[in-house]
C-alpha cells in the first residue's frame, strides 16, 4: 500500500479544525503535523489533559483545546528552549532574535555559533542559538551525532526571519502545560483517568538509508518502536486513549495490526528540492487497538 493512513475516530476534538485559525509552530520540524492537524484532530477523543511524549515542533499542543498538557521529549535542547519561552517570554524574544542579523546569516558566522551552541551550558543562550540553527541550518533539521553534538549543515537561506509572533503564541498557550524531559514510557505513565496520550515518534525508515530518528544522541530504533507499540497497549488496556503516527511500513502496520485504519495522503516537505517532495506514505493508530 502507497497511501498514508488514519483512522477515524467517533468522537472529535473541534479545536482549530480551520487553518486560517490555525496556529503555525515556531520551529521548522521534519513530520510536524502542522498540514495535516484536521487529520489528527479527527483521531483525538475528548479528555482534559493531553500527553505527548515526542514533543516534536509542538503542532499538536498549539491547536488543540485541552484543559492541561505534559508535553514530554528525550531532546533537552527543545525542552530547554519551551522552557525557556515559558518563563521569560518577551524577554527571551528580545535577546534570542538579536542574533537574527545578516552578519550572522553566513557559512563561517554559523560554523561558529553551532559550535558555540554544542559548548553552551548558559539556558537562556543555549536555547537562542538552538533557534537559531533551526533557522539557518539546512531544511530545519534537528540531527545530533554520536557524541551528542548538533551536525546540521548551513541552509544558505537568503534572509531567515525570527519568528515573534508564533513564539507569542506558544508563550500564551504553555500556561496550561508542564515540560519535561523524559522518555515516552515514563512519560505515558503519568497517565490517569481524563487522559489522552498522543504520540508522533522517529518514524520507521521508509527506506534503509531514510532516516531521520537521531533527533537526539541515542536515536531510536526498531526495538523502540516495538516498545512504544507494547507499551501503547498496555495503557489502551487501563483504557488510557493512545494516538500514534509513524510511516505506513510492513513493520509498522505489523505493530499495529489490531488497529482499524483508513487512508490518505501527506505531502513530503523534508526535501531541498521541491521536484523531490513526493507524498509520503503515512498512518495513524486510533486508541482502539486491542491487547489480546
Amino acid at each position: 500500500m502507497t497511501d498514508s493512513v488514519i483512522a477515524i475516530h467517533r468522537e472529535y476534538n473541534k479545536a482549530a479544525t480551520n487553518r486560517n485559525k490555525q496556529m503555525k509552530p515556531f520551529l521548522k520540524w521534519a513530520g510536524s503535523k502542522y498540514r495535516i492537524m484536521d487529520r489528527i484532530l479527527d483521531t483525538l477523543p475528548k479528555g482534559n489533559r493531553l500527553i505527548e511524549p515526542f514533543a516534536g515542533s509542538g503542532a499538536v499542543f498549539l491547536n488543540t483545546n485541552f484543559e492541561e498538557y505534559l508535553i514530554a521529549d528525550t531532546n533537552a535542547d527543545l525542552i530547554n528552549l519551551f522552557k525557556q519561552i515559558q518563563s521569560h517570554g518577551d524577554d527571551f524574544i528580545d535577546y534570542a532574535s538579536s542574533l537574527f542579523s545578516p552578519e550572522n546569516n553566513t557559512e563561517s558566522a554559523f560554523y561558529e555559533l553551532r559550535n558555540e551552541f554544542n559548548e553552551c551550558v548558559e539556558p537562556i543562550r543555549k536555547s537562542s542559538l538552538f533557534i537559531y540553527l533551526n533557522r539557518h541550518c539546512f531544511n530545519g533539521l534537528c540531527r545530533y551525532n554520536s557524541k551528542g553534538k548538533f551536525n546540521v549543515p548551513f541552509g544558505r537561506y537568503k534572509q531567515p526571519t525570527f519568528p515573534t509572533e508564533a513564539i507569542r503564541n506558544f508563550q500564551k498557550k504553555s500556561k496550561r502545560a508542564i515540560f519535561e524531559i523524559a522518555d515516552f514510557k515514563a512519560t505515558m505513565d503519568k497517565a490517569d483517568d481524563g487522559s489522552i496520550i498522543y504520540c508522533d515518534p522517529p518514524y520507521v525508515p521508509l527506506t534503509a538509508t531514510a532516516s531521520f530518528s537521531a533527533y537526539t544522541q541515542l536515536g531510536f530504533s526498531m526495538a523502540d518502536q516495538q516498545a512504544l507499540a507494547d507499551h501503547a497497549k498496555k495503557l489502551t488496556a487501563r483504557g488510557i486513549p493512545v494516538v500514534i503516527s509513524n510511516h505506513n511500513t510492513e513493520f509498522t502496520r505489523s505493530l499495529y495490526s489490531e488497529a482499524k485504519i483508513t487512508s490518505f495522503d501527506v505531502q513530503r516537505f523534508i526535501s531541498s528540492n521541491a521536484n523531490n517532495r513526493n507524498k509520503a506514505a503515512e498512518l495513524v493508530i486510533p486508541p482502539e487497538i486491542s491487547c489480546d
